[in-house]
């Protein structure tokens, strides 16, 4: 009251003002009485006329002098209302409360010098909105709409008090420490503003009181309301941009959270806050390694409008350091370096002050990027690996000092089983490519590979090989070839991840060097063959294949065919030292059903290097599984022979080898399920090279001299399908042989065959009876016919009994073998055939066999 009454002493009001403040004097006196009614209705009807009487109130002075009607104003409303309608705030009704709230904003606005009531307004206010514990209680105030309206009178106040609230920060800042952790999202989202207001209103005194605020604001800046969390970031960035420097610390961790938000306003606010505080920060210097990273981290946000504002608040930070900084930076500004020549995007290429920002603080920034993209939750390994490559592409070719460290973690975020790591990771590597000399980087890479090769690694290693530029990795071409093919890398590992990385070392080198590749495609060629040899675990053969299509064009436009051809030689040699060793398991075994298997014609001028590793590989004392597995491959080469095999007419030179070192040792009988299915392999391999053409009759009568023993006893074999080849193989043996066979051998194949008429199965039985038939025409060429009479009599007989068997397919099939049979011996057939004709369920077969021989010509 004092100083009300000195400062009224100082200005005193001209007459006009005197009487129209008297006026409103008497008038108010009439009204304030009611205010002490004991009835609470009483007390709201006195509130309701002030409050007509201040909204009708209108100064009689002209409107162009509104100072005069303020001035006129502020000695009631200092004198009478002010207090009355403070002591209002505490009334017991809620209506008086919110009404005196009302009026209490009136008075401010209309007042000449609302900063006289801040002694009086800041206690009162403190009074109602902190509790005397307020972290345990709740504040006296219960009413969130009053709460709200008390908070927004404390806004006002602010506003209209200026720097005259520093002598009351102490309780303004106690108000806003409670309101803004207050249950109710409008009045945390006006108590935000109200403190932002209250720093820019107080800069040289706000500092001593910044840093409790933080506290409050950092408890609410993860609020379910995404507008509470917006307003919370803004203040927060106002407080400290006017505060202490040392809350910056305190407030980083929350703000680099609000970067992962759903909420795109909320990203936005950040980066703009962020953005601020690089521009207009008063310590900003000592904050650039904090700073920075959350700016630059926006830059890749989903949302476009996002990423836009980034850019351009980091292009202004990036000026403003550079003008700051003029004389440092004077050589390079003078004499400024063209972009490099392999730059990914030139034209884009981030301005010298940013670069400059990026590199002095690049020591300070990567160890935490380095760690947090390996962290446990999925979108800071995301954010920090997007990261990684802004970074990067700001420091170009100065990153090489830190090359060891980005390299180990590329190595360990690559094995991110979350793509859109990876994806941001392999980007950095293809920078490290485009801006570092290979010479640094392979001198890095190599000893990680050898200590522990790894699919992420070999990605990290495409990845940078990919971003090299040609004449940079054009003199290491060799070397990475030759480093790819070694056994510890080549064949490291046989899960898809490892064979998709090394396949993408092998493209990435095709894409870059081109033509250049033609000189090591050896070694390329080696390693896409490790590749498909791991195919059925990788599921990789398709790429492997069209990877080996780019590097056949590139060998003077040629095609796969021509590929092998040059390199199947050298790769069977490479592999021929270590056959004797082989198991179905082992890496090289594999690479060698790989070249048999897709080498195709160039397995003709393969034979020297490719039969001696089949002998000694399917010798009965090797592997079983192996020999299973080799006889397969053998078996689809030796269908397409004249393309593979024998494409330079050379294979007869190594039948012999083939049959008696081969085939013959692998036919012999041993026990079990393991032997039984090698002897099916090889049945099935003889049957390929029988049938694929490339035999004489000649040579087809030498290889059933060797093997039409062992052939025979495989038509006791318990697989069908051996039994059903065998029948097969004897029909061809019997077809070549002319009839030209030694007798004692030849009257021996028909009881074997005869016996194949009960199989189980009625493919082996029709198979059987063709070969019968066959073995009925080579006998009638014999000229010694008459002394074989008794044994075609007694097939006679055999057969007739499965003329009247239960399948009407074996019915035709044994009348077939009899009629090609009844050209021997027609008496003989017709007498044993009406002997059993009435023993048959059904005579029509017997009277067709009869009917055929009747009309066919008398035996010779």
């Amino acid at each position: 009251m004092a100083a009300l009454v000195a400062t009224e002493a100082a200005a005193p009001p001209g007459p006009a003002e005197a009487a129209e403040a008297a006026e409103l004097s008497r008038a108010l006196s009439r009204l304030l009485p009611g205010l002490e009614a004991d009835s609470k209705l009483g007390r709201r009807r006195a509130l309701e006329a002030l409050q007509r009487a201040l909204e009708a109130a209108r100064p009689e002075a002209p409107a162009s002098d509104p100072a005069a009607a303020a001035a006129a104003f502020q000695g009631p409303w200092a004198r009478l209302l002010l207090p009355r309608l403070l002591r209002c705030l505490a009334d017991p009704a809620e209506g008086c409360r919110a009404l005196a709230a009302h009026l209490l904003g009136l008075g401010l606005r209309r007042a000449a010098r609302p900063r006289d009531a801040l002694p009086r307004l800041l206690p009162a206010l403190c009074a109602r909105l902190v509790g005397p514990a307020p972290a345990r209680r709740p504040p006296p105030e219960a009413c969130e709409e009053l709460r709200l309206a008390l908070v927004q009178l404390l806004r006002l106040a602010v506003d209209l008090g200026g720097a005259a609230l520093a002598p009351h920060l102490d309780d303004a800042v106690r108000v806003l420490r409670c309101t803004l952790l207050d249950p109710f999202a409008a009045v945390r989202r006006e108590s935000c503003a109200c403190a932002a207001g209250l720093a820019r209103a107080t800069p040289d005194h706000f500092h001593m009181q910044s840093e409790s605020l933080i506290s409050p604001l950092m408890q609410t800046i993860s609020h379910q309301h995404w507008k509470v969390r917006v307003a919370v970031i803004e203040a927060t960035g106002t407080v400290v941009q006017f505060g202490s420097g040392e809350s910056v610390d305190a407030v980083l961790p929350h703000f680099a959270q609000r970067l992962f938000d759903d909420v795109p306003q909320v990203r936005q606010a950040v980066t703009c806050v962020v953005g601020g505080w690089l521009l207009e920060l008063r310590d900003r210097y000592s904050f650039f390694p904090k700073l920075i990273p959350l700016l630059l981290s926006s830059l890749d946000d989903d949302m476009p409008a996002i990423a836009q504002a980034a850019a351009g608040l980091w292009e202004k930070v990036g000026l403003q350091w550079q003008r700051e900084n003029e004389e440092d930076l004077k050589d390079k500004l003078d004499f400024a370096s063209p972009p490099p020549a392999h730059h990914p995007t030139p034209e884009n290429r981030p301005g010298l002050g940013c670069r400059e920002l990026v590199f002095r603080n690049l020591s300070k920034i990567l160890p935490a990027i380095c760690h947090d993209v390996t962290d446990w939750v999925v979108g800071t390994r995301v954010k920090s690996a997007q990261l990684l490559a802004v970074l990067l592409l700001h420091a170009e070719d100065r990153a090489t000092q830190h090359l060891d460290v980005l390299l180990r973690a590329l190595v360990r975020a690559c094995a991110d089983d979350e793509k859109a790591v990876v994806s941001s990771c392999t980007r950095s590597a293809e920078l490290i490519g485009a801006f570092v000399s290979p010479d640094v980087f392979l001198r890095l890479l190599w000893p990680m590979l050898k200590k522990s090769p790894s699919a992420s690694g070999l990605l990290v290693l495409a990845s940078v090989i990919r971003g090299c530029p040609r004449e940079a990795l054009q003199p290491h071409l060799k070397a990475i070839a030759t480093e790819l093919a070694q056994v510890h890398i080549c064949q490291g590992s046989e899960n898809h991840e490892y064979g998709e990385s090394l396949l993408f070392c092998v493209r990435a080198l095709l894409a870059v060097c081109h033509e250049d590749c033609r000189g090591p495609s050896l070694q390329l060629m080696e390693v896409l063959v490790t590749v498909l040899a791991f195919a059925d675990a990788t599921g990789l053969g398709d790429k492997v294949l069209e990877t080996m299509d780019a590097l056949a064009a590139l060998e003077r436009g040629g095609d796969r065919r021509a590929l092998y051809r040059e390199h199947v030689g050298p790769l069977l040699e490479r592999l021929a030292g270590s056959h004797h060793n082989w198991t179905v398991h082992c890496v090289e075994f594999l690479q060698f059903s790989v070249l048999v298997t897709h080498a195709g014609p160039a397995l003709g001028a393969a034979l020297p290097a490719l039969v001696p590793i089949l002998r000694s590989c399917l010798q009965p004392a090797r592997d079983p599984q192996m020999r299973l597995k080799l006889f397969s491959v053998l078996s689809l080469v030796l269908l397409r022979a004249k393309e593979t095999l024998d494409s330079q007419g050379q294979f007869h030179s190594y039948l012999d080898t083939v049959i008696k070192d081969i085939l013959v040792p692998n036919l012999q009988w041993h026990a079990g399920r393991t032997a039984a299915a090698i002897r099916t392999a090889a049945v099935s391999c003889l049957w390929a090279l029988i049938s694929s053409e490339v035999l004489s009759t000649t040579q087809v009568r030498d290889v059933q001299g060797a093997l039409m023993p062992q052939v025979l006893t495989t038509l006791e074999e318990d697989s069908p399908m051996t039994r059903l080849t065998s029948c097969r193989v004897i029909n061809v043996f019997l077809k070549a042989s002319g009839g030209v066979i030694d007798p004692d051998k030849f009257i021996k194949i028909y009881p074997e065959l005869l016996k194949r008429l009960d199989d189980v199965s009625n493919d082996v039985r029709l198979a059987a009876a063709s070969a019968l038939v066959t073995w009925l025409e080579c006998i009638g060429k014999d000229d010694g016919l008459s002394r074989s009479q008794s044994d075609i009599q007694y097939l006679y007989r055999e057969l007739l009994v499965y003329l009247d068997d239960a399948e009407s397919t074996v019915q035709d099939a044994v009348l077939e073998v009899l009629k090609a049979g009844s050209v021997l011996f027609p008496d003989l057939l017709v007498t044993e055939t009406e002997a059993v004709i009435h023993k048959h369920r059904s005579p029509a077969y017997c009277e067709r066999l009869l009917r055929h021989v009747q009309a066919g010509p008398p035996a010779q």
